[in-house]
């Protein structure tokens, strides 16, 4: 399924602005937390790096939707935000993800995390895309 994303929308998405990854906890709460993140316009997807000892990596195995919205860094009353799934997990034991990430949002000498060991890639697949 390819989901229109437009202009506008894609710069938002490939700017390295902090965004809010929400998924569902097993009593259906929402669990919100600033995320990094890696836009795949190709693929449609969008990558993080995580661990799988966190809760939001278990709310994802139990459900995978979630949402994901961010502000637009030139004007503060403009957002995008995307839903989609857990599509893929990726093991990533050295870290990489975490580094390439922490390079991407200001720190040229990130380091790979203490919990490498236990870190992941989770892809998300993009199913619509919606904002202002």
């Amino acid at each position: 399924m390819t989901v229109e994303i437009s202009d506008h929308f894609s710069r938002i998405l490939s700017a390295p602005v902090y965004a809010h990854l929400g998924t569902v906890r097993p009593n259906g709460e929402v669990q919100m937390n600033p995320m990094w993140f890696e836009f795949d316009p190709e693929a449609q997807t969008i990558r993080f790096t995580h661990t799988t000892t966190r809760a939001k990596f278990r709310n994802l195995q139990a459900n995978p939707r979630m949402t994901l919205s961010m502000t637009d860094p030139e004007n503060p009353f403009k957002y995008v935000e995307v839903r989609g799934r857990l599509a893929d997990v990726v093991p990533d034991p050295e870290g990489a993800m975490y580094v390439r990430l922490g390079q991407r949002y200001g720190n040229p000498d990130e380091q790979a995390p203490d919990d490498s060991a236990d870190r992941v890639v989770l892809v998300m697949q993009i199913e619509k895309v919606n904002g202002r």
